[in-house]
């Protein structure tokens, strides 16, 4: 999937450009790469043209045109534009080079940015380790001869020369679909970039994942390396802390105030509405984060009907629940539900009766003093681990009386099953996530089909039709590109209504916060039973070693 970037560049430094093109740079800081000498690494492969200018003069003559012109003296002046080309990494097997890439990214600049010096670049090396290939676009803010005026030109001096380059909004969807329909015509993997992303990550959160991840695990090498394992090892920056938190309190809430509690109780993040949009105060920060920079499902639209949805499900759950509390108890129950003596052909009964009643007990795993750093250190603290070992000692042979485990055999195999049941629940999980992803695709394609069908209808009826479609480019452009979406997943050719999806979304929901309660009981179920065999090894004197340990711990999880 072909995407594009804009970064706009005030630095009078032309050269700065033209270097970061040609020489290696380190991905995290920016700087160059030096060799032994102290020299400047070039880069291994690259493709490098110029338009209306060498490009290796590319800064002098920039200069020149700006001097010419008396333009973009001041610092505060964007002196040249910055476009980025990224296309899939599976493209490759459709026939993508480095030199087609280069072919495209010439095609695409002349059509776009007449009239500006322009210098035109393809890297095969993807930065972040992906070896996609992705084409540099660089132009001078300033434009150098006078251009015929274009659809995607607003005023007339957009067109002549001495003018700078007007980026709208406008512009830039006018851009986006050039490259999608530069993409289908190439027989590319392409997304449609004219929809507003439902998680939105920019480029300056991705870098600083990146550089946060690394620095995290610079600092965790040490530890591990003691054996000590780290308390944390996923870096998450404040937009992904929003998220993640906003995701869980939304799950769970059926109305906006008790989101809104939760998110401050539980996450301390608060919650401001202002003319109906939501922004979101990190507990670090003094600014609020809009909902708009998270992405749409973290925008009010989003959440009130999620919101909704969860009403109306936990209000069916509730008559249900309360019918089965008065019907339903153990001594009603069949009897192959209430045995609990886990005997050969009896297990698997057991353990569904087992996973019904589980409730989470307070259970810890007995500490191995001889990985205890801290213990060895400490004759004080060793004598406390002893002492809590003793407490958790006897809690689990309470558990295993209690749960009726003859054997440890017994006890193994309904660890095993716990197993096979959460991966089960994991993927059912998965599979209801990806149906609910597809099908709010298709409600807001045919949103976006609905919305802009008048203006489509307007614009097959005037006579004029490139002024028309030049006065609405963005209506026309979207209205094109959900009819494509909808024509290619639509049954026997009819689209589906609104209402229809909806209602199919609502049940999706339904089914989604099922499968995450029953996810979240099997694996809550797995981990004590991966505490209570670890124990029991422990007291057996059977310690598993760490890495059967950490094997186990990643399947408890």
């Amino acid at each position: 999937m072909a995407i594009l970037k804009h970064i706009a560049i005030k630095n009078a430094d032309y050269g700065d450009i033209q270097r970061y093109l040609i020489f290696q740079h380190d991905e995290y800081t920016g700087k160059p790469i030096l060799d032994e000498s102290g020299k400047r690494i070039p880069r291994q492969e690259y493709y490098l043209d110029g338009i209306l200018c060498d490009p290796f003069t590319f800064d002098l003559e920039c200069m020149e045109l700006n001097t010419h012109f008396h333009k973009n003296k001041t610092r505060d002046e964007i002196k040249s534009h910055h476009y980025i080309i990224s296309f899939d990494p599976k493209d490759s097997n459709c026939g993508l080079t480095g030199e087609r890439a280069q072919q495209l990214g010439l095609e695409y600049a002349k059509q776009n940015f007449p009239g500006h010096q322009t210098l035109v670049c393809t890297h095969t090396n993807g930065h972040n380790g992906s070896g996609n290939i992705h084409v540099h676009i660089i132009i001078n803010s300033l434009r150098k001869y006078d251009v015929e005026p274009q659809n995607f030109m607003e005023r007339p001096c957009d067109s002549r020369a001495g003018y700078k380059h007007h980026l709208t909004n406008n512009y830039l969807a006018y851009l986006k679909q050039s490259l999608m329909d530069m993409c289908h015509r190439e027989n590319l993997h392409q997304v449609d970039l004219l929809t507003s992303a439902e998680r939105k990550v920019t480029e300056n959160e991705y870098w600083s994942n990146r550089r946060g991840q690394k620095k995290l695990d610079a600092q965790n090498q040490p530890l591990i390396a003691d054996g000590i394992a780290p308390r944390k090892t996923k870096f998450e920056t404040e937009k992904e802390y929003l998220r993640n938190s906003i995701n869980s309190a939304a799950l769970h809430s059926s109305s906006l105030e008790e989101f809104q509690q939760e998110l401050l109780d539980k996450y301390n993040i608060q919650l401001k509405i202002s003319r109906g949009r939501y922004s979101y105060l990190h507990p670090d920060r003094t600014k609020s984060i809009t909902g708009r920079s998270l992405g749409t499902h973290y925008e009010k639209e989003y959440l009130v009907e999620q919101f909704e949805t969860n009403a109306k499900s936990q209000e069916t759950e509730t008559q249900q629940n309360v019918s089965e509390k008065e019907i339903l108890s153990p001594d009603q129950l069949p009897s192959s539900r209430r045995d609990s003596s886990f005997k050969s052909g009896q297990h698997s009964k057991d353990e569904e009766w087992k996973a019904i009643l589980f409730v989470k007990s307070n259970l810890h795993l007995v500490v191995n003093l001889q990985n205890c750093i801290k213990a060895q250190e400490s004759e004080a603290y060793a004598k406390k681990v002893k002492l809590s070992n003793l407490k958790e000692m006897a809690k689990t042979v309470a558990y295993i009386q209690e749960h009726g485990y003859d054997t440890r055999e017994s006890l193994q195999n309904t660890f095993s099953e716990s197993k096979k049941n959460t991966d089960a629940s994991r993927n059912a999980l998965k599979d209801v996530e990806e149906r609910l992803q597809k099908i709010n695709k298709q409600i807001h394609y045919t949103g976006q089909y609905l919305a802009n069908k008048s203006v489509y209808a307007q614009f097959c009826k005037s006579r004029n039709k490139g002024l028309f479609r030049k006065e609405h480019y963005t209506e026309i452009a979207l209205y094109e590109t959900a009819r494509k979406f909808l024509k290619e997943h639509s049954i026997d050719g009819k689209l589906p209504s609104l209402n229809s999806l909806k209602t199919e979304k609502s049940k999706l929901l339904e089914d989604k916060k099922k499968a995450l309660e029953a996810y979240q009981h099997c694996k809550n179920y797995q981990k004590e039973l991966h505490i209570i065999y670890s124990n029991v090894n422990s007291i057996l004197g059977e310690i598993p070693s760490r890495q059967q340990t950490q094997s186990r711990n990643r399947g408890a999880r």
